[in-house]
């Protein structure tokens, strides 16, 4: 049987912490010449140890709070996520991408017992050499049948099927869909 965890229960006994709160989590599908980046997960990793996955991270307070502010009368930030996944690739494989387009988004709990928002883009790539980040112990560019092969986090196969799907329609729908990849 699963044993069930409350996160509230993080908190302390006079103030558990808030049901809403949740961890935010962005990723980032890239495609290149037909291909998806995909890259292994370190065995230290709390959630998901050795899987390979798509790289993505972390929204953390301290990182954004010295940004500046977009919203004048109250402390707000518009495009943060958008922010967080060029970070996020930039520190996990040292890879610049062009524009996001969303793919899915998916609500798990860690097995810490921490709730988790997670949002799932795709962008083509557009410079720079894989450089691995110390979360990460290898990468592959793969097509969707080779990303069959591996053993990728629940879901992510079917994200990069996703993807693929857009990318086939939008051959099919516009003409020069290939400047955008």
């Amino acid at each position: 049987m699963e044993q069930s965890f409350d996160p509230a229960s993080r908190g302390t006994q006079d103030k558990p912490l808030d049901p809403r709160l949740h961890f935010v989590v962005a990723t980032a599908i890239i495609v290149k010449d037909g291909r998806y980046l995909i890259a292994k997960r370190s065995e230290r990793e709390k959630a998901f140890p050795g899987k390979w996955t798509v790289p993505g991270g972390k929204l953390v307070t301290s990182e954004y709070r010295e940004l500046p502010k977009s919203v004048k009368n109250y402390e707000g930030w518009y495009g943060l996520i958008d922010w967080l996944v060029r970070k996020e690739v930039r520190e996990e494989v040292g890879l610049e991408i062009g524009p996001l387009g969303y793919v899915t988004d998916v609500v798990f709990f860690r097995p810490d017992g921490y709730p988790v928002v997670t949002l799932s883009f795709w962008a083509p790539f557009r410079s720079g050499e894989v450089r691995l980040g110390k979360d990460l112990t290898d990468h592959a560019w793969v097509t969707l049948e080779e990303a069959k092969a591996y053993d990728l986090i629940e879901g992510i196969g079917d994200e990069i099927r996703q993807v693929d799907d857009i990318l086939k329609k939008a051959q099919v729908t516009r003409e020069g869909v290939g400047s955008i990849l």
